[in-house]
């Protein structure tokens, strides 16, 4: 499975990337069919010091399930996302249970 972490007008560091992967495993454990995570964090310009944090989870046989948050604390952000996903991916396998 591959986790990609992508900045837009912020440096990703090693400490943001390890804290990406950490919670993607969270994910992983959730839905066994997760291809791709990707995390697009973004340092907002119209809001001051804001972060916005953006999962994307590819699935199989179904479409992106999307999670956004914003916040001033990075990792409260992706912290938000993650539990946002997780609900998401939560939904999507009990659907596929009750089939």
């Amino acid at each position: 499975m591959r986790i990609d972490v992508i900045g837009k007008h912020l440096d990703i560091t090693d400490a943001i990337r390890d804290y990406a992967h950490q919670k993607a495993e969270r994910l992983t454990k959730i839905f066994d069919g997760t291809q791709q995570i990707r995390f697009y964090l973004e340092q907002t310009k119209d809001r001051a010091g804001d972060f916005k944090v953006e999962v994307a989870v590819d699935v199989v046989k179904h479409q992106d399930f999307i999670a956004t948050s914003l916040h001033k604390d990075i990792y409260a952000a992706m912290d938000d996302a993650v539990d946002k996903a997780q609900r998401q991916l939560r939904d999507y396998k009990e659907k596929l249970r009750l089939r």
